[in-house]
């Protein structure tokens, strides 16, 4: 009889409802390429947002400019801007926008000014009387390009231009044809842009402008405070990618061309991947360690590092005010959740995989 009872009793409980994965929708300012693209296969193809009970879906959006009304109106669960745009939008005197930033996604800015490595601009003040081409005029690094032009000296709009060429192949060939001189891209970008046979030089910036974070996941505070452990939740399964990708950047490349076949090169298969896995890399490490090379703290923010950009900003007339919220705009409280797992254990998965 106890084997009967037992037998029901496993009949009911494979027939019981399982608990719904929570969906996430995630908005992107621009496409992703082969680095966070590469994070974002690994984590689909290893089950590590599923294995949170998350149901993860992105979109991609005009810029950091669309992504925070959208989130403002909850139309997404969380978007990864930079913060120019938020802080910028805050207003003297004014009670902070009801959004977060709750991981770190971008602890050191990859952002570059880059020209043609045979151009005579080697400074941001040799840009005067040139154009400098940006995906779009939604982007949110425009704020921070004014100011970078302000800091050399420089009036933006007049002696310089900022114009939309659109993003990756678009705005290499714009530089190509010079209808532009300089790109404002990301790191990867301009990688991908020498990839291509375009030697670059990237202008230097001011330690200020090169020390500051730039993209983060955000979300809108009464996610924050209503269901922090669904944020929670996102954020391990992210560092989770990220550390299976800093243990076996190849897997993670393969994974991303698998799930965008377009985006494979053509010609040598091995070159091709080498020089991916190359950029993954560089573009992961600052994630994970310091310039000393030592452990970062996944997801964690310096609010000290964040107060000295935004006294730049104010400075040179991009922000209304130095004295921003930055406690109530960017949070920490959630980051001891992100390493909570078997970090030997997932290091020896991401070791395995071939």
């Amino acid at each position: 009889m106890t084997w009967l009872i037992a037998a029901a009793v496993l009949v009911q409980a494979s027939q019981a409802p399982t608990h719904a994965a929570d969906r996430v929708k995630v908005g992107l300012g621009i496409p992703p390429t082969v680095t966070e693209g590469s994070v974002q296969s690994i984590a689909d193809e290893l089950g590590l947002f599923r294995d949170e009970n998350l149901d993860v879906e992105y979109v991609v959006l005009a810029g950091a400019g669309a992504l925070l009304p959208q989130l403002l109106q909850k139309n997404i669960t969380i978007a990864l801007p930079l913060p120019e745009t938020l802080l910028s939008a805050h207003k003297p005197g004014s009670e902070p926008l009801p959004v977060s930033y709750f991981y770190n996604a971008g602890p050191r800015n990859t952002l570059e000014l880059a020209v043609k490595a045979d151009s005579d601009i080697r400074t941001i003040a040799d840009l005067r009387g040139k154009s400098i081409g940006v995906g779009a005029l939604t982007w949110g690094t425009i704020p921070q390009t004014r100011a970078l032009l302000r800091a050399a000296g420089l009036t933006p709009g007049k002696d310089v231009q900022i114009v939309a060429v659109g993003v990756l192949g678009a705005g290499f060939h714009a530089l190509r044809e010079d209808r532009v001189q300089a790109l404002n891209f990301n790191s990867t970008w301009i990688d991908l842009l020498e990839q291509e046979g375009v030697a670059a030089r990237r202008l230097a910036y001011p330690p200020a402008f090169r020390q500051t974070v730039v993209n983060g996941y955000i979300a809108h505070r009464s996610t924050l405070d209503d269901n922090p452990g669904l944020l929670e939740r996102f954020g391990r399964a992210w560092t989770k990618a990220l550390v299976v990708c800093d243990t076996n950047p190849r897997s993670c490349v393969e994974a991303f061309w698998r799930k965008n076949p377009s985006a494979r090169p053509q010609g040598d298969a091995a070159a091709a991947l080498a020089a991916n896995v190359r950029l993954l890399q560089r573009w992961i490490e600052p994630l994970l360690r310091d310039s000393d090379g030592k452990a970062r703290v996944p997801g964690a923010y310096d609010l000290n590092v964040i107060r000295t950009y935004v006294g730049e900003m104010y400075r040179y007339g991009e922000f209304a005010s130095e004295d921003i919220p930055l406690d109530a705009y960017f949070s920490n409280k959630l980051v001891p959740g992100f390493v909570k797992f078997d970090r030997d254990a997932l290091v020896a998965r991401a070791r395995a995989l071939p």
